[in-house]
């Protein structure tokens, strides 16, 4: 007589978007699951809030536009230093007695 397979049955989801500290390393996929699906997912340490984990496009939209960058070359050739004197004098070193 065979027995019927157990399931693991997984204790339900904290309340709410909090999480104990314990319970988020113990869970962690599914905190992450449950950021990018529910929204963002709180984290407390001593029952106090923590951190916060967040689906990475809510990060995107809560940042500011990264500015576009440009070449070193075509910075450099917009500063304007073309007239600027960077010769220098022929230098042999210093004679050093020995």
């Amino acid at each position: 007589m065979s027995h019927p397979a157990k399931q693991q049955v997984e204790p339900p989801a904290p309340a709410g978007a909090t999480w104990r500290l314990e319970e988020a390393k113990a869970r962690f996929s599914e905190v992450v699951r449950r950021a990018r699906t529910d929204g963002p997912q709180r984290v407390t340490v001593r029952g106090q809030d923590a951190v916060v984990v967040i689906a990475v496009e809510e990060l995107a939209r809560l940042l500011p536009p990264a500015a576009p960058q440009q070449p070193l070359v075509a910075f450099l050739q917009e500063l304007g230093l073309g007239d600027v004197g960077v010769e220098r004098e022929r230098d042999l070193g210093r004679d050093v007695a020995l």
